[in-house]
C-alpha cells in the first residue's frame, strides 16, 4: 500500500505540479483506481476535478465525465491538455461540427482520449450509446451530481436517465460527485445512480475564509454595490441576478460608472459567452453579472468577491455560487441583498408547476429565507442545514458574529413550542406551529378545527416576532428536526423530550428585520452618505423662492424625496440631477434647474465637502417600453382603465405610473378621460385644492377632499395638476 502511495503522490506532481493531495483527494483516487463506486461530497474549490482526472490518466480506456455545462467542460479540457502528452481529453457536444466530431470519435478508438467530457443530453443521443459501446470505459464521473435530485438545487430531468444509459453502453465504476447535498439529496443520488453501496467522502463544508452578509435590499440597492466595488478596486467578482433582463441592466449601469464589467446569461450568443469567460479569466473584466448559468467549474481561483442581487432560491444554490469566492483560501467576501417581496416573487414563480415541485421548491425557500432573516452565526446555520455541526459561538466572520444581538431568555417559549408539536402529533410545519401558538385562525387551522385546542393561543401574551427565531434555533440546538421525506415536518429529538421534562436555560437572538422603509444610512457598512441637513433646508428656501416666483405650490418644483436626495448625493451638473429621483428630462429643462445645481456646487465649494465619486451614481437609460407605451396610448387618448388592462396591470397601478411619469417633467394631457368619468365641478375643486396647498400630499387632500371625492378622483386631478404646473 506504501508503493501505492508513494506512486500517487509522483503522478501528482507529474501531471498536476502538485507536492501533496489536499483532504480526501488521495484516498478518493486510490477507491477509483481500485475500480470501486465512489461518492464525494466535497465544497467547491475542495479540488474535485482531480478526484477523476488523475485516475483517468493512470487507467487504461476512457473516463466518461458527464458534465451539465458547456464552459466547464472547456475550460477543464484546456487545463489537462496542457498537462499531459500522453491522454487527450475532448468533449462531446452540441459546440461541435462534424468534422470535429469524426476527430474526437476517433481519438477515443485508437486509446489516446483519457478523458471525455458529455452532457447528458449529448449521452443519451441513440448515435453516440452506439458509438460508445465500441470503446473501453475506465469509470463513469458524473459531476454536479445534486442535478439528479428534485430536492437539489438545480434539478435536470435529464440526469435522471443517466443510469439506464450506462447500463446501456456497458458498466464500469462510477464516481458522482457534487459540491452541496444534504441527507436527503446524497440518498437520492446514490439510489437514482444504483450506487448505494458507493464509499462515502464527505469533507468539512466550512469555508473559514468566507465572509457572509445578508443586506436590506432598498431602492439604493444599485448605489450600495456600485460603492463596495469602488472600495475594492481591481478585485474580480461576481453578481448574480435571477433575470436575464437585470443581468444586462446592471452590467450596463456598472459600465456606465467606470466598471469593467459585462453581463453573461444563457441567452447570450456562444461566441460572445466565451469571450465574455475568458476576459474574466484574464481579468480584462472586473465583475461578471451573470444568471446562475455562469461559475460552475470555472476554475478562477482570486474571485474575491460574490454579491447576490436577489435572493438565491435555495441554500444549496447560495452555497454553491459564494463557494467560486476565495477558492484560492484568500478574502473571499460574499455580500446578499435581501427582501421579503424577492421571496413572494419566487413563490408566485411557482404557480402552476406540479404540487409536489411546489411543496419543494417552498420548503427550500423557507430554508433561505431563515438563514437571511436569522440573527445567528451564519456560519452554523450553513453547517447545520449540510448536516455539520459547528461548535463555536462566534465565527468573527460573518455580519451577525461581527454585530451581534443581545441574547435573551426563551426557556418558557421553547417549552411551549415543544409542547405544541409534541400535543400535534409531530404532524405540521413551522409555519403552522407558529401561527398556532399565537392563536392566528388560518385556514388551515380553522380546517383542522385547532383553533378549539386547549394550547391555540397559548403563546398570545408572549412576543409573537420571537416564535419563528425559537423554532429555528431550536433546530441549531438539536431540540427539533425536520423530517425533509415528509413535507419539513416538527418532530421532536430525544434532547427535544428531554428538555421538557426538565427545562434548562435557552438564550436566543431576535431575527433580523428586513422592510423596504429600510434606510441603509443607519447601517453599520451598508450605508451611504447622510442627509446634509444644513444643505436641505437652503434648497428648500430657493424652491419656496421659485414658487413664490413661478406661482406654483413647492412640490411643483421638486417633491421633498428630490429634495433630500439632492441634500444627499451633491449634484453639481443638470447631467447628475437626471439622476436624482423623480427628476427628468423635463425637470432639468426647466430654467430654475439650474439655480438648484449651482446652489449644491457654491455650498460644496464653501465646505470643502470631498464629494465621493460612487455616490455620484450613473444611471443608464432605462429603455421602459411599459412608460413609454402608456404614453402613446395617452396621446391616442384611449381610456385609462382599457390601457391598464391592456397591459396586465391593475388600475391603481397604471396610475403610479402614469404618477411617475409627469413628476419626472413628461406633460401628459388626460383631459379626455376625466371628462368621460369625473364631473367637471368636482374636477375643478380637486385642482383648486392643488392650486392653493402647500403640499401635495394624498393623505390631506383626502381628509379634506374625501366627503365629495373618491381617492381615485382625486389622483387623477392630482395627475392632471401636476403636468399644467410642473411641465
Amino acid at each position: 500500500m506504501a508503493k501505492k502511495k508513494q506512486n500517487l503522490t509522483e503522478a501528482l506532481k507529474k501531471y498536476f505540479g502538485f507536492d501533496k493531495f489536499k483532504g480526501d483527494q488521495e484516498a478518493i483516487v486510490q477507491n477509483v483506481l481500485d475500480g470501486k463506486d465512489t461518492f464525494v461530497l466535497m465544497p467547491t474549490g475542495g479540488g474535485k476535478s482531480l478526484c477523476y482526472q488523475l485516475p483517468s490518466l493512470l487507467m487504461d480506456g476512457t473516463a466518461i465525465v458527464i458534465s451539465p455545462l458547456i464552459a466547464l467542460m472547456k475550460n477543464q479540457v484546456d487545463v489537462i491538455s496542457s498537462m499531459s502528452d500522453e491522454g487527450t481529453a475532448h468533449y462531446l457536444n452540441s459546440s461541435l461540427n462534424k468534422s470535429a466530431i469524426d476527430q474526437v470519435k476517433a481519438d477515443i478508438l485508437d486509446g489516446k482520449t483519457k478523458l471525455l467530457y458529455v452532457a447528458p443530453e449529448s449521452l443519451t443521443k441513440d448515435e453516440n450509446v452506439e458509438f460508445l459501446k465500441q470503446a473501453k470505459i475506465s469509470f463513469y464521473a458524473i459531476d454536479e451530481a445534486h442535478c439528479i435530485s428534485e430536492w437539489g438545487h438545480d434539478f435536470r430531468p435529464e440526469y435522471r436517465r443517466i443510469r439506464p444509459i450506462i447500463n446501456e453502453i456497458g458498466e464500469a465504476p462510477i464516481i458522482a460527485l457534487t459540491a452541496t447535498a444534504t441527507d436527503k439529496v446524497r440518498t437520492d443520488i446514490k439510489k437514482n445512480l444504483g450506487i448505494m453501496d458507493a464509499k462515502e467522502f464527505k469533507s468539512s463544508f466550512n469555508r473559514p475564509n468566507l465572509y457572509y452578509e445578508v443586506r436590506p435590499k432598498t431602492q439604493n440597492v444599485d448605489k450600495d454595490i456600485i460603492k463596495f466595488i469602488k472600495q475594492h478596486p481591481g478585485k474580480s467578482g461576481i453578481i448574480y441576478c435571477l433575470s436575464r433582463k437585470k443581468v444586462e441592466e446592471l452590467a450596463e449601469i456598472l459600465k456606465a460608472n467606470d466598471i469593467k464589467a459585462a453581463p453573461y446569461h444563457a441567452g447570450l450568443e456562444s461566441v460572445l459567452r466565451s469571450q465574455t469567460q475568458d476576459d474574466f479569466l484574464m481579468e480584462e473584466i472586473d465583475v461578471i453579472v451573470a444568471t446562475i448559468a455562469f461559475g460552475m467549474g470555472i476554475d478562477k481561483p482570486d474571485v474575491r468577491f460574490v454579491i447576490h442581487y436577489d435572493i438565491p432560491k435555495s441554500l444549496e444554490g447560495y452555497y454553491q455560487e459564494t463557494g467560486r469566492a476565495g477558492r484560492d483560501g484568500g478574502e473571499g467576501m460574499c455580500i446578499t441583498f435581501y427582501a421579503q417581496k424577492d421571496l413572494q416573487k419566487l413563490d408566485k414563480f411557482m404557480e402552476g408547476k406540479p404540487v409536489a415541485e411546489q411543496d419543494i421548491g417552498r420548503q427550500l425557500l423557507a430554508e433561505t429565507a431563515a438563514y437571511a432573516e436569522t440573527s445567528v452565526c451564519r456560519r452554523k446555520m450553513l453547517l447545520h442545514y449540510f448536516g455539520e455541526e459547528y461548535t463555536q459561538e462566534n465565527c468573527h466572520n460573518c455580519d451577525n458574529c461581527l454585530h451581534p444581538k443581545t441574547k435573551q431568555e426563551a426557556k418558557d417559549m421553547l417549552v411551549l413550542v415543544l409542547n405544541t408539536i409534541h400535543a400535534l402529533k409531530e404532524n405540521f410545519r413551522s409555519d403552522y406551529i407558529v401561527d398556532f401558538v399565537i392563536g392566528k385562525e388560518t385556514e388551515e387551522i380553522l380546517a383542522h378545527k385547532h383553533q378549539n385546542h386547549d394550547l391555540f393561543g397559548a403563546g398570545e401574551d408572549m412576543e409573537h416576532k420571537l416564535v419563528n427565531p425559537v423554532i429555528r434555533q431550536a433546530l441549531i440546538a438539536g431540540y427539533l428536526k425536520k423530517d425533509v421525506e415528509n413535507y419539513g415536518l416538527l418532530k421532536l429529538t430525544s434532547a427535544g423530550k428531554k428538555f421538557l421534562k426538565n427545562p434548562v436555560s435557552f438564550m436566543i437572538v431576535e431575527d433580523n428585520e428586513f422592510n423596504e422603509d429600510y434606510d441603509p444610512s443607519s447601517d453599520h457598512e451598508a450605508g451611504i452618505s447622510a442627509l446634509d441637513e444644513t444643505l436641505s433646508a437652503m434648497l428648500k428656501d430657493l424652491r419656496k423662492k421659485v414658487s413664490r416666483k413661478l406661482e406654483r405650490p413647492p412640490y411643483v418644483i421638486f417633491q421633498d424625496v428630490s429634495i433630500e436626495q439632492m441634500a444627499t448625493d451633491y449634484p453639481v451638473s443638470l447631467e447628475e440631477l437626471k439622476n436624482i429621483q423623480g427628476v427628468g428630462e423635463g425637470k432639468v429643462r426647466q430654467p430654475y434647474a439650474k439655480e438648484f445645481v449651482d446652489l449644491i456646487k457654491r455650498y460644496c465649494e464653501e465646505n470643502d465637502i470631498e464629494r465621493q465619486a460612487d455616490m455620484r451614481v450613473r444611471t443608464v437609460a432605462k429603455k421602459s417600453i411599459l412608460k413609454v407605451k402608456i404614453i402613446q396610448a395617452i396621446d391616442r387618448q384611449i381610456a385609462l382603465d382599457d390601457i391598464a388592462t391592456a397591459q396586465g396591470l391593475e388600475f391603481e397601478e397604471l396610475l403610479d405610473e402614469v404618477e411617475a411619469i409627469v413628476y419626472s417633467g413628461t406633460k401628459l394631457n388626460i383631459d379626455y378621460f376625466l371628462e368621460e368619468v369625473m364631473d367637471e365641478d368636482h374636477v375643478d375643486d380637486i385642482y383648486d385644492y392643488f392650486a392653493d396647498s402647500e403640499s401635495d400630499s394624498l393623505e390631506d387632500a383626502i381628509n379634506e377632499l374625501g366627503g365629495e371625492c373618491t381617492e381615485e378622483e382625486i389622483r387623477l386631478v392630482r395627475i392632471k395638476f401636476i403636468s399644467d404646473m410642473a411641465n
